[in-house]
């Protein structure tokens, strides 16, 4: 009997792959069988007239049909029993009321219904919920109080009701102890009044606290567990900064700005050794910073802008090593004096330094350059002297170089070009002398430029049309000269020009003022402007933010009027028609100067406000019928050469006092004669006499156009250290 041997080889990789493949067979059939579950009827049912008190205008719960659970948008239900267990709706446009039948969901744990447009009361069945872990009920329309029916919910960790303004009353007294569980409690942006309740102080779990935008007060006490996050601010709380011992190792975050805090700041809070963000601006500390308060090496954000501090500005700050160190230093509105210490600028990983509004005194010291990763400097309002320093250049990656009203003196350098990120360049009101370097125009990012009230000489050049992107240019108060430049109207955002006090000469010429998007568009400015009375100067808002990437983005936002100044030269010849046909400008003054012929028609001036055509020698008869300029608030023709009869229907009647130093002009009155009467006594009366007397500010139109900077909800996320923490220090 023959045999043959069979060899069968099975090697070790086939085996592995069968495993595989084995694997992936079960994993399949175990998702095909979650596919399958089925909503509880029960549960469906409830859903169904949760959804018919909804409006949905996107259709967002479309997909509520049929019985399978991943098909329903927003839900998860449990793979056994077909029970909701999640509901999230965030973001999907809903509106309408809460089916108490919601209330019915009992094996529900997350509740998400945040962003939305609900407008009710907060349910008082939401209590019946047993099983919730989570609500998020944050940025919609919730009004009432939280009903005290949610103390029922023992196992609850984050109770998330921010966003909702008409939401108040006093914070609930039993938040403290309905869960030992609550981990998270943010009640934001809303109306809560009172003080915080003694049992919140001791709650051991909660973690993240924020009560911040409300209108709570009394005095600011002591908390007892390991907070993580504590956000006070925008309330009225009163006393004394706690020192938040229960919290050292453990605080992140502590945000108490904007409110009545008195006193100093204990030396007690540099022993938080885990914060990395401290805002307590907007208070009314005082006294000097110990030399003792010094903050750990993790502090990145420090923000003590805004109160009464004085003293010398603290020459240690927070500990520095080559892997960490702060990132933001807002130091401004206090009463700070003497020279800027020299120990700031080692402070490597800086990206904003704000110290304006102080009273420092002595020179920007050189070292500043060593701050390659600065990205805003405002050093405004204070007392220093000498000139800009050269190696300011090594802040390459500057934004914004804010040094005005200072005593600055020296020229502007002309190596200031490789600064070719900045955005806004301010040395107004200083000392400043010679002429704008021609290299400047390597500054192509440049959007705001305010060179104003200094000793600024020469002509202008047509380098300056390099800066494609301004939206404001204000030359005024120097010693400027030539022809006005033909290119003055080339910008396409610009939305500001003021070129007032100097010696241009030569005409206005008549150029295409079609351009600028905000000089032809009365809306687009509109948007960006407060009313007008209230804007006496330029505010400016900065902000940074950081995205996934190591790229930040910066934005700031401009408020301010819509306008032309060319005041106080020597401009002569016709104003041009294109000038007057501007349906976005809101303020246009062209006084003192030697402008002569008749005025064009002011009708397609929409958005006009307030127009100064005082002390020239303008003729003829005043442009027709202003009486669909309804925004014009401030009319000046003052000393001029005009003539004729102006009818009442014309609407000029409502400026009493615009016509002075005009002989031959007759204005009708009530009784149909010539108003003389109104004209004022005194010879010589100018555009900043009437300002005093009419509704709108002396400083819009003062010869002398201040320009300030106001600097709010600063956030900068720049390094990849710092990437992951988001923190508004203006609020």
């Amino acid at each position: 009997m023959d045999m043959k041997w069979v060899s069968i080889v099975c090697p070790w990789k086939t085996l592995k792959l069968l495993h595989a493949l084995l694997l992936l067979l079960l994993m399949l059939l175990r998702s095909d069988c979650c596919l399958c579950v089925d909503v509880d009827p029960e549960d469906k049912a409830s859903l169904l007239l949760f959804k018919s008190l909804v409006q949905d205008p996107d259709q967002s719960l479309s997909s509520w049909v049929g019985s399978n659970c991943t098909t329903w948008t927003g839900l998860s239900c449990d793979n056994r029993t077909g029970r909701v267990v999640s509901i999230s709706l965030t973001n999907v446009n809903l509106s309408g009321r809460i089916h108490p039948n919601l209330c019915t969901l009992s094996f529900l744990e997350y509740l998400n219904l945040s962003h939305n447009y609900f407008r009710c009361p907060i349910p008082l069945c939401l209590g019946n919920l047993t099983s919730l872990k989570a609500i998020d009920l944050s940025q919609n329309r919730f009004f009432g109080v939280v009903p005290d029916t949610l103390m029922g919910l023992t196992n609850l960790k984050e109770l998330v009701l921010s966003g909702n303004q008409d939401l108040g009353g006093p914070v609930p007294w039993w938040l403290g102890n309905f869960s030992t569980n609550l981990e998270k409690l943010h009640l934001s942006l809303n109306s809560f009044r009172g003080e915080i309740p003694e049992s919140l102080l001791s709650l051991r779990s909660l973690k993240y606290l924020d009560l911040g935008n409300n209108y709570l007060s009394g005095d600011l006490r002591d908390f007892h567990q390991s907070l993580v996050v504590l956000n006070l601010g925008s309330n009225q709380f009163s006393g004394t900064l706690p020192c938040l011992s229960a919290s050292t190792q453990s605080i992140n975050i502590l945000n108490i700005a904007n409110n009545g805090i008195q006193g100093g700041i204990p030396t007690c809070i540099a022993s938080l050794q885990a914060l990395t963000h401290l805002n307590l601006s907007f208070n009314h500390l005082s006294y000097e910073i110990s030399p003792r308060l010094v903050f750990s090496e993790k502090l990145l954000v420090l923000d003590l802008s805004d109160n009464d501090l004085s003293g010398p500005l603290p020459r240690k700050i927070a500990e520095t090593t080559e892997k960490s160190g702060l990132v933001l230093l807002d130091l401004s509105h206090n009463h700070f004096f003497g020279e800027i210490p020299l120990r700031i600028m080692e402070l490597k990983s800086l990206q904003a330094l704000f110290l304006s509004h102080n009273h420092l005194t002595g020179e920007i010291p050189a070292r500043i350059g060593n701050l390659t990763y600065l990205q805003v400097i405002d050093l405004s309002h204070n007392l220093l002297s000498g000139s800009i320093p050269l190696n300011i250049v090594g802040c390459f990656q500057l934004l914004a170089l804010i040094l005005d009203n200072n005593n600055l003196s020296g020229e502007i350098h002309p190596e200031l070009d490789a600064l070719d990120s900045l955005k806004i360049l301010d040395i107004s009101n200083n000392k400043i002398s010679g002429e704008i370097p021609l290299t400047l125009a390597g500054c192509k990012s440049l959007e705001f430029v305010d060179l104003s009230s200094n000793n600024l000489s020469g002509m202008l050049n047509d380098a300056i049309t390099k800066w494609s992107n301004l939206r404001f240019l204000n030359l005024s108060q120097n010693r400027f000269n030539g022809n006005l430049p033909s290119w003055l109207f080339t910008f396409e955002a610009i939305q500001m020009v003021d070129f007032s006090g100097n010696k241009f000469s030569g005409f206005i010429l008549d150029s295409n003022f079609n351009i600028s998007l905000y000089f032809n568009q009365g809306d687009i400015g509109r948007m960006a402007r407060k009313q007008f009375v209230a804007t006496p100067s330029v505010n400016i808002k900065v902000s940074m933010v950081v995205s996934d990437s190591n790229e930040s983005s910066f934005n700031y936002y401009l408020s301010s009027t819509v306008g032309i100044d060319l005041s106080n030269n020597l401009l002569h010849g016709e104003i041009p028609e294109g000038l007057f046909g501007l349906e976005g400008l809101e303020y246009l003054n062209l006084s003192h100067n030697f402008l002569d012929g008749q005025v064009p028609g002011l009708e397609k001036m929409r958005s006009l406000e307030a127009l100064d055509l005082s002390r020239n020698s303008l003729s003829g008869q005043l442009p027709g019928n202003i009486s669909s300029l309804q925004d014009l608030t401030f009319l000046n023709l003052s000393y001029n050469c005009f003539s004729g009869f102006v009818p009442k229907k014309q609407g000029y009647w409502r400026f009493q006092g615009a016509f002075a130093g005009n002989p031959d002009l007759c204005v009708e009155n009530s009784s149909g004669s010539c108003d003389t009467a109104s004209l004022p006594a005194v010879p010589g009366k100018t555009f900043q006499d009437g300002m005093v007397e009419g509704p709108i500010s002396i400083w819009v139109f003062c010869l002398s156009f201040f320009v300030s900077f106001y600097f709010g909800v600063v956030a900068i996320f720049c390094s990849a250290r710092t990437r992951n923490y988001i923190l508004q220090t203006k609020v």
